[in-house]
């Protein structure tokens, strides 16, 4: 069985996603643990001995100056998660419950928030069984942590609430029950607000869809390739010199990616032989896919940041026995690349959506039939593929909104300032859901352009991309039920199977 490790190394994107996606078990090293004991030995210190601390003898938000007493610890953690457990909306998916636990775990080892080894082994035990707690959607402001998510997360290790196993739905003492796993018995003083103070719903979206749009970036360069060899595209305008003085990383990689994806081609031209310039949909696709690669990376960096933080409160610093109150939970950081991120994969739909309307349009495509049909007027052709795309892309254009600029005060205006950083995350990755069923459109409609200009001979990348569709759709003649090639298509390009056979053609893409 595979597993991940965790002892105090730094974690990367492929780390969670191994976890979340694959199925990864997790262990605890021993450096880790002794790290949770070390910071624990603090917290039963100060309830000992009594000291005022937020969270640890005190109550919660507004009510930090209500004192509690050791006797009342438990209670205090208990009720902590029963009652901030009020999420909405359909649950996050597995894996991004997955990917959940296994950040909260990793920022729980990191020896600043005073856990019992027994509740982080509790956790590791859940995800390891694959008991996956049910995490709605919404309820999350994205500062004070991620509580109301990460309270469903806790219900589950306590038998309370309800969970996912085996697929199905369920109370979760039966899941535990089920997976053989015993609820844990008790929380006590500061372990609830450890488990649940944090941004790691956030943070979970974040990796899973940085992740997933670090491989739909290649993928639009795979098949803007295609169009532009479908649509007779001009290649000078990717010459490296074009793009090395202006000097943006991104932009001179995708130019780099089309060239080598068209190498060989018989299908594209130079400037002149056939018209002077492309427009810009196929022209500056360098400059605007190279944005977005530069936005990814950005984004990228930073997710990996949040991966590795200890976002709790009060943290634990055993160096001075010392519990300061602050607010790492705050998700800003997080909250303006989520949304940075929205707007990056927005534009890969919108490009995506202008070359889909030149292949399909005959004022600009070129000399392909109208809407790529040899029939027109009996047959429709992909006229409605377009349109759905227009759709799908409109509707990216209201997601891509911002949400961390907005902010409701809450806790009696205590907590007057909040990210919405985990509502940029879910919007964020329904724009690349729908950026991929945008591309997945294009794809359909070049491999269609293709073969009515009777594929020339493709360059050596999109030959690969080519034959990869045409093994699963079929050429389309006269008009058939065609939501069902875009969703084979999009199927196809979710994965990283399309991209790491092209890559075996013409190297790594960047």
């Amino acid at each position: 069985m595979s597993k991940l490790v965790i002892n105090n190394q730094r974690l990367t994107m492929e780390d969670i996603v191994n976890v979340a996606r694959f199925n990864f078990e997790i262990e605890l090293g021993e450096d880790a643990k002794k790290e949770i004991h070390t910071a624990r030995a603090i917290v039963d210190k100060f309830v000992d001995t009594g000291v005022v601390s937020y969270g640890i003898t005190t109550g919660f938000g507004k009510f930090s100056d209500v004192i509690i007493s050791k006797e009342d610890a438990n209670d205090l953690q208990k009720n902590l998660i029963i009652s901030h457990a009020c999420g909405v909306g359909e649950p996050f998916s597995e894996e991004i419950v997955r990917a959940m636990m296994a950040l909260r775990i990793n920022s729980l080892t990191k020896g600043h928030s005073g856990i019992r080894l027994l509740t982080v082994e509790k956790l590791v035990e859940l995800l390891n069984k694959n008991v996956h707690p049910m995490v709605p959607e919404k309820g999350s402001l994205g500062a004070s942590g991620d509580l109301a998510p990460l309270s469903h997360m806790v219900l589950t290790m306590l038998g309370l609430g309800e969970a996912f196993y085996k697929g199905e739905r369920m109370d979760s003492l039966e899941a535990l029950k089920l997976a053989g796993i015993e609820p844990l018995p008790y929380l006590t003083s500061k372990e609830g607000l450890a488990l649940i103070n944090g941004t790691q719903a956030m943070t979970a979206v974040g990796v899973m869809t940085i992740y997933d749009a670090t491989n739909l970036s290649k993928i639009s360069d795979i098949v803007g390739a295609l169009t532009m060899e479908a649509l007779t595209g001009i290649t000078c305008a990717l010459d490296p010199r074009v793009h090395e003085i202006r000097g943006h990383s991104g932009q001179i990689d995708t130019a780099k990616n089309l060239l080598n994806l068209v190498e060989n081609s018989k299908m594209t031209t130079k400037q002149g032989e056939l018209r002077v310039q492309d427009a810009y949909a196929l022209r500056c696709m360098p400059q605007i896919h190279g944005a977005t690669k530069d936005a990814l990376r950005f984004i990228k960096d930073k997710i990996e940041i949040e991966i590795n933080a200890v976002t709790d409160n009060p943290l634990i610093f055993p160096e001075t026995e010392e519990a300061i109150s602050a607010g790492n939970f705050h998700g800003q950081p997080m909250a303006l690349p989520l949304d940075y991120m929205g707007i990056a994969l927005a534009e890969l739909a919108n490009v995506s959506e202008r070359r889909l309307e030149r292949l399909v349009n005959p004022a600009l495509s070129n000399g392909l039939p109208a809407f790529l049909t040899k029939h027109g007027g009996v047959h429709s052709g992909f006229m409605i593929v377009q349109y759905s795309a227009a759709s799908v892309v409109s509707e990216n254009k209201v997601l891509a909104h911002p949400a961390s600029v907005d902010s409701i005060p809450s806790s009696a205006n205590q907590e007057d300032h909040v990210s919405m950083g985990t509502i940029a995350g879910r919007k964020a990755r329904e724009i690349m859901k729908n950026a991929r069923h945008v591309l997945a459109m294009e794809i359909l409609g070049a491999c269609q352009a293709i073969d009515l200009r009777e594929n020339r001979e493709l360059g050596k990348g999109t030959k690969v991309a080519y034959k990869f569709i045409r093994e699963s759709v079929d050429f389309i003649d006269k008009d058939v039920v065609m939501y069902k090639n875009i969703n084979k298509c999009y199927e196809l390009i979710s994965t990283d199977e399309l991209v790491g056979l092209v890559e075996d053609v013409v190297g790594e893409l960047l």
